[in-house]
Parts: structure tokens; C-alpha cells; sequence
């Protein structure tokens, strides 16, 4: 009777283990489940959750992002050194009213001592000109009155109107300081734009990859909880066998470790949630949102794989159209093409045409003639008025031209021996010749991120292929390895060890995705902007050139 009992025994362990078996491998073709692991946001119960998809999450950065927001008020700087710049070509009115009076003592007996009082004022109009000439215009008019007997007029009027043109003829004449600068102005206000534009392609790229990696971290997440669910199960499965005297109770310290070790690891992937949450909230979200630091980001978008066929050839033609970097060093050298054409000018002679044109008027009271023998011999004497012109009389004369007063001239200027202007030209031409080197080596450098960026796609194409065959053969090594357990053929060592193949397995898979759509973003970004640093710099020829006289135009704003 022993014999047939034991067998019965034996046969009723083997079902339940079986039955236990097949319970474990069936936890490998479910979908990843919520665990309850203590975490350190599972108290934030009331928490916002915001779900994005990846266009949302650009709209917000386009909206929000502190970095585009900043670089959006430089156009607006560079638009004030614009009309800064232009304003030295606006006309000046210039006033005065002076009054005065002088006492002076007698010299001899025909020259006793008088008084002048003076008042004089003045309307003034001068421009510098766009085409390099300037003008002025002056009307003034005077009022004087004395006490000196040799005076004609008291009070006298005077009025005059003075016109004076000058256009250079050689130097300055095509290009002078003013419309270099001004030039200058509105390319640093182009680069301005460019520096824009690249400020957001780099933010968008910023955020795709923030958004993916993201996604990741909560595929990630889900792996994990999957890879626990397996070790708990298997746990558990142990624990029935212990139970039933199939398995050594030594044996379950191995299967606790591998629980204890996934529990470890979806503790680590969710902290890398919470920071793969922060590097997209700062990137999207305004930090005065509310709930800015709490807020839940949910991705929509899953990670797809879709490969796709690079066109190399167009990608480098786009890049070398459209690079940030280029256009800078493109722009840069636009500068110095204008720094060329000044330096080139200011060796030439300076010769200037002069025209001044001016009319006058007089008026006032006129006196009779000084009896000097009666003012020598102490007889007073009154002085009559002879004839009287009002202002309106003088003002007459010179708007009628009455007396008018001319001259035409050329002045011509040359230095002697080398000049401050042949220095700057010779630097000038010396930077401009490195500048044009500098950017054929950007270009090389362009079409080599461009290639390197092409080939990181074809890269992580293959490896989610790769990783995504070894996903499969990993799930199909854990079933085999839990029929052999439920069969007798193999231990529990060999079946935690195909799990954590698994999790490894797919964590990679995820990781290769993840990269993949990355890359794609780098592909596209790197056409517009280098991927990392600047991609290289072009120095503008003849900043550094030496300026003389007084009245240099500092430039204002940068390249």
C-alpha cells in the first residue's frame, strides 16, 4: 500500500508544480502592471498631470522657453544700433540769444569813454547728408548800441544768412564712416535673426530628445515592474515548492536576492522619470507655471521605429544652405566686405568741393556826424537822426539778395608717406584672406556632422534591429528554461538568470528605439545647427583696425 501512496504523492507534486510553472511563463507574454513600490512621489497623490504629445510639448517651448525668449529681445537691441546708426544722418537745429555789454575808458580828448551793449541771436540748420556731403544754413541777426561818438548807428541792426556745402569728391564720397557703420549695423541685426533662428531649432531639438528620453525612462519603468513581477512570481512559485518538499528551503534566499534586485532597479528607473521630467519641464513650461515643480508630464507619443531612407546628398546641400554657423561666418564676411570697401577708400586723396553762398542786411538808426572840435573844446553836443531802417528793412536786403556774398573751391589733402588708412587695409585684407579659410573649413566640418549624423541613424537602425531579435530570443530562452524547471531538467539559477537576460534584453531594446528617434532628430537639427559648440567662428576682417581723429563712430552691437 506504501508504493501506490507514494506514487500518488509524487504524481500530485508534479501537477502542482507544473500548474506553478506554467503560471511563471505565463507573466512573460503580459503587459507591463502598476506595482505598489514605495516611492518618493507616491505621497503627491493630488498631483496635476499634464499629457503631451511630442508637437504640444514644441508649441510650449516655442511659447514658453526662457532661452527663446531672452534671444527674442536681441533683434529688438539690434534694431535701436540700426536707427542709432542712421541717426547721424538726421538734421540738427541749433538756437542762440546772447546779450552783452562792454564799458570802455576815454583815450583822448576826441574819445571820451562809451558803453556797447550787444544783443544777438541766432537760427542754425545743418545735416550730414546719406551721399557723405553736409550742409549748414545760418540766419543771425544782431542789435548793438553805444555811447561812442565815432559810431555811425546806434542802435545798429545787423543780419546775415549763410549757406555752406561741402561733397566729397574722392574720399568718402562712395562709402564714408557713417555708412560703414550703418552698413555694419544692419548685418549684425541679419546676425541677430540667424542667431535666433538657431536658438530655436536648437531648443526644438533639446525637446524632442527630452520628450523621447522621457518615454524611455517610463518604458523603462514598465520593464522593470515586468522583471519584478517575474522574480515575485517565481518567489512565490519556490516558496509552494519548499512547501512541498521539492526544493531545498536554502534555495529561496537566491530567489529573494533576485526580487530585492529588481526592486532596486524600478526604484532607480522611477527617479529617472522624475529627472527626465525635469529636463523637459524647464525646457517647455515658464518656471512661474503653477505647479511648475509638481506637475506630472505624460507622454502621449510612443517611440515608434520606422526606418527611414537618409538622402545624404540633399542633407548636405540643406547644410550648406542653411547652417546657422555658415550663415554667420557667410554674414561675418559680408561685414567684412564692407570693412574692405571703407579701408580701400580711406587711401584715396581727400578732395572736397566747397561752396558758400551768404547775403546781409543793415539797418537801424543813423546819426548825424561827431563835431570833434566842439567835443574837444567841452561844448556838449545832441546827435540827430539822419535816417531810420526797421528790422523788417534788413531782413528785406537779404531775402532779396541785396548783397550777396559767394565763393566756389576745391580742397585737396594727401598724407605723406604710409598713413594710418594703408595699415587698416593691409590688416583688413590679412584677416579677410584667413576669414575665407576659416569658412571652407567650417563647410568640411558641416558636411563631416552632417555624414556623421547620417550614419548614427543607419546605427541605431540596426541596432533596434538587433536588439530587437535578441528581445525575442531572450523571451524564448526564459520559456524553455521554465518548461525545463516545471520538467525537472534545470534549476532556479538558470531560469532567474534567462529573466534577467530578458530585462536586459529589453531594456535595451527600449534604449536602441529611444536612440533611434534621437538620431532622427539630430539629422534633421544638424542641417540647420551644429549639434555641439559653435561649429566654428569666422573673425570679421578690420574690427580691429585703428581709428583716428576725434569723432570715431563707435560701433555698437557685436558680430
Amino acid at each position: 500500500m506504501r508504493q501506490p501512496l507514494s506514487r500518488v504523492k509524487i504524481s500530485a507534486a508534479s501537477i502542482v508544480l507544473l500548474a506553478l510553472s506554467v503560471s511563471a511563463f505565463g507573466q512573460t507574454a503580459q503587459s507591463p502592471t502598476s506595482l505598489q513600490v514605495p516611492t518618493a512621489g507616491a505621497a503627491q497623490e493630488d498631483q496635476t498631470t499634464r499629457r503631451l504629445s511630442i508637437d504640444d510639448a514644441v508649441q510650449l517651448a516655442m511659447e514658453q522657453n526662457l532661452g527663446i525668449r531672452i534671444q527674442r529681445i536681441d533683434p529688438q537691441v539690434q534694431d535701436m544700433s540700426v536707427a542709432q546708426s542712421r541717426s547721424f544722418w538726421t538734421p540738427n537745429l541749433t538756437a542762440s540769444s546772447a546779450r552783452s555789454s562792454a564799458s570802455q575808458p576815454a583815450t583822448s580828448v576826441v574819445a571820451p569813454a562809451y558803453t556797447n551793449g550787444q544783443y544777438a541771436g541766432g537760427l542754425g540748420f545743418n545735416q550730414i547728408l546719406p551721399w557723405g556731403a553736409n550742409y549748414s544754413a545760418n540766419l543771425n541777426a544782431s542789435r548793438l548800441t553805444t555811447t561812442s561818438v565815432s559810431s555811425t548807428y546806434s542802435p545798429l541792426l545787423q543780419s546775415g544768412l549763410n549757406f555752406n556745402y561741402t561733397q566729397p569728391l574722392v574720399r568718402n564720397f562712395r562709402i564714408d564712416q557713417i555708412r560703414q557703420q550703418y552698413s555694419l549695423s544692419k548685418k549684425v541685426r541679419d546676425l541677430s535673426d540667424i542667431q535666433l533662428g538657431a536658438v530655436v531649432v536648437q531648443t526644438i531639438r533639446q525637446v524632442k530628445n527630452a520628450y523621447w528620453d522621457l518615454s524611455y525612462a517610463i518604458n523603462n519603468l514598465a520593464a522593470q515592474r515586468t522583471s519584478l513581477e517575474l522574480a515575485q512570481q517565481s518567489l512565490h512559485d519556490n516558496e509552494r515548492r519548499v512547501e512541498i518538499g521539492t526544493m531545498a528551503p536554502i534555495d529561496i534566499v537566491q530567489a529573494q536576492a533576485e526580487v530585492a534586485s529588481n526592486q532596486q532597479n524600478v526604484i532607480v528607473a522611477e527617479a529617472q522619470i522624475k529627472q527626465a521630467e525635469d529636463r523637459l519641464r524647464a525646457l517647455i513650461f515658464d518656471p512661474q507655471t503653477p505647479n511648475f515643480w509638481t506637475m506630472k508630464l505624460e507622454p502621449t507619443d510612443t517611440a515608434p521605429f520606422q526606418e527611414q531612407q537618409m538622402d545624404l546628398d540633399g542633407a548636405i546641400r540643406s547644410a550648406l544652405d542653411k547652417r546657422s554657423d555658415l550663415q554667420q561666418a557667410k554674414n561675418s564676411l559680408q561685414q567684412s566686405d564692407i570693412n574692405l570697401k571703407y579701408y580701400r577708400n580711406q587711401i584715396l586723396p581727400d578732395v572736397n568741393a566747397q561752396v558758400n553762398y551768404g547775403t546781409i542786411g543793415v539797418g537801424g538808426s543813423q546819426l548825424s556826424p561827431a563835431d570833434y572840435a566842439a567835443i574837444a573844446a567841452g561844448i556838449p553836443q545832441a546827435r540827430n537822426v539822419i535816417s531810420q531802417r526797421s528790422y523788417g528793412s534788413v531782413l528785406g536786403d537779404i531775402f532779396s539778395n541785396a548783397y550777396p556774398q559767394w565763393s566756389v573751391g576745391v580742397q585737396i589733402g594727401y598724407p605723406i608717406g604710409a598713413s594710418t588708412a594703408e595699415a587698416n587695409l593691409a590688416r583688413t585684407r590679412l584677416q579677410y584672406q584667413e576669414a575665407q579659410l576659416q569658412l571652407k573649413n567650417l563647410e568640411l566640418q558641416v558636411v563631416t556632422q552632417v555624414r556623421d549624423a547620417a550614419r548614427n541613424v543607419q546605427t541605431n537602425g540596426q541596432r533596434v534591429k538587433s536588439a530587437r531579435a535578441a528581445r525575442e530570443l531572450q523571451e524564448k530562452k526564459l520559456e524553455a528554461e521554465e518548461k525545463k524547471m516545471a520538467a525537472g531538467m534545470s534549476s532556479p539559477f538558470f531560469v532567474f538568470q534567462a529573466q534577467r537576460d530578458l530585462s536586459g534584453a529589453r531594456t535595451v531594446e527600449i534604449q536602441a528605439i529611444s536612440d533611434y528617434n534621437k538620431s532622427l532628430v539630430d539629422f534633421d537639427a544638424v542641417q540647420h545647427v551644429p549639434l555641439t559648440g559653435t561649429g566654428g567662428t569666422v573673425v570679421t576682417a578690420g574690427t580691429g583696425a585703428v581709428q583716428t581723429g576725434s569723432s570715431a563712430i563707435v560701433r555698437s552691437g557685436g558680430d
